[in-house]
């Protein structure tokens, strides 16, 4: 490691500042130590640091109060807290006032190292641009909208830092590629990104998959098997649908992210790994927090950041944009040129609420691309759904409603029968529509639908759909 990267140590415990001093200096870094607040600040506005270290509790001042100074007049130098052990809401306050990261005490010198290395990493990243998105990809943070220059601002910001990250929004948003968006443009990009849905893993699954198992631990277990968690050791895991975690599993989760480790089924021993951690729902977690049906613990612990991601309807002004670069990717895909869309279909697609948002747009624009006929697509190529008589696409728009005149609906009449046949027969239209515009991929249908893989399942044996 270069001699000329350098660190701020600010600690009033001897014991500490030596510690750190040995440990970094051994990484080849030019260390330079603090007592107190006044000594840190004089430093700080003499040298140019790549890294800072900061006790909680110091004598003239408060090391958070430390950290949101480094991060408003210092933004290049990261800036990681000193926490006493298991003081995890100091350690999530540090990390919501600026701070990278956090190491607790007594000082794990294996975490340390790690921690170091990001931060190190995080800085070089500064100086290479992010790659571009994959091009299957690229459509999804397309837009000159105001909307989507401030989460675009934001990505850029909560890249820089260790913190977890909760994404909110609708289904269809692309709330998983701002997480892999935040990973490419952090201290992670050359780690792995490990994306997982928690409403797809049986519950009896759970433990194993997150973290892995121990030959003959249990039935079936053949040989030893490798978690999510250490799949994505050095890297990113993001996990989707997060509200989907049964409650003990939640239980297990916050442990691993607070110590940094997981004890493999059937294991004697822990294992230590390196996990920056990204979730996402299109539920209110907050609410579920409050009715007790997700842990306020966990809540806390994984939303230190929260990232709003906008539904299309919020950005029409990037429709035009959204629609050329995703019919110029499924053209290409087919070989063929892409046609144009007459004034009169994007008219259609600028009124319509589009409830399953971008997702949604790219399954039109498919549907459109194979049925139209001539270089231009047409209005009556989109088979957007219908809207009742009398009534226009606008906020009141029910993504579940079910119309007799949408292409492909099921015909269902409330007066043809009992009430749970009317609600049966919406269920399979709903399902049937959610398949067929997934291509039927249950778990893609099931997100769409607001509903758990599982219960997806279930429904499709009730109504003999399967």
């Amino acid at each position: 490691m270069n001699q000329s990267r350098s660190a701020l140590i600010v600690d009033d415990e001897r014991d500490i500042r030596e510690l750190l001093t040995l440990t970094l200096g051994r990484m080849g870094l030019r260390i330079d130590t603090a007592a107190n607040v006044g000594e840190a600040r004089e430093l700080l506005a003499r040298n140019t640091y790549d890294l800072c270290f900061t006790d909680m509790r110091l004598p003239d001042g408060n090391g958070i109060d430390l950290v949101g100074e480094i991060a408003r007049n210092y933004p290049n130098t990261p800036v990681a807290m000193i926490t006493a052990f298991g003081n995890i809401e100091l350690a999530v306050e540090a990390l919501k006032a600026g701070a990278f990261d956090f190491v607790s005490k007594p000082v794990d010198l294996a975490v340390l190292r790690g921690l170091v290395k990001h931060a190190l990493e995080l800085n070089n990243a500064d100086r290479t641009p992010p790659p571009p998105p994959p091009p299957e990809q690229a459509s999804r943070l397309l837009g000159s909208s105001a909307a989507m220059d401030a989460l675009r601002d934001t990505i850029a910001k909560v890249a820089r830092s260790q913190a977890p990250v909760y994404i909110m929004g609708e289904s269809g948003t692309g709330k998983e590629l701002v997480a892999r968006t935040i990973h490419e443009q952090g201290a992670r990009a050359s780690g792995p990104f490990v994306p997982v849905n928690c409403g797809a893993i049986p519950a009896e699954l759970m433990e194993s998959e997150f973290f892995g198992h121990k030959k003959g631990s249990f039935t079936g277990a053949h040989a030893d098997k490798q978690g999510l968690f250490q799949a994505a050791n050095g890297g990113t895991l993001f996990l989707d649908e997060v509200a989907e975690l049964p409650l003990p599993m939640q239980v297990k989760l916050l442990r691993a992210i607070q110590e940094k480790a997981v004890r493999p089924v059937g294991a004697s021993g822990e294992v230590q790994v390196d996990v920056r951690i990204l979730s996402a729902t299109h539920k209110d977690l907050g609410e579920l927090a409050a009715d007790g049906r997700f842990r306020h613990d966990l809540y806390y612990r994984i939303n230190v950041i929260e990232l709003r991601v906008p539904p299309l309807r919020e950005r029409t002004g990037d429709l035009a944009q959204l629609t050329s670069a995703i019919l110029d990717r499924l053209a290409a895909q087919h070989g063929r040129m892409a046609p144009s869309v007459s004034p009169e279909a994007m008219e259609a697609l600028g009124r319509y609420p589009f409830p399953g948002n971008v997702r949604e747009l790219e399954n039109i624009l498919e549907r459109a691309l194979a049925m139209s006929e001539g270089h231009s697509i047409e209005i009556d190529d989109l088979y957007l759904p219908q809207a009742p008589a009398g009534r226009k696409f606008g906020g009141d728009f029910n993504p579940g409603e079910v119309v007799r005149d949408a292409p492909g609906a099921v015909d269902v009449d409330p007066a043809a029968g009992a009430l749970p046949d009317y609600i049966e027969q919406l269920e399979r239209a709903a399902i049937q529509k959610a398949l067929e515009e997934n291509r039927w991929n249950k778990t893609k249908a099931a997100a769409q639908l607001g509903i758990t893989f599982r219960a997806l399942r279930y429904k499709l044996k009730k109504l003999g759909m399967e």
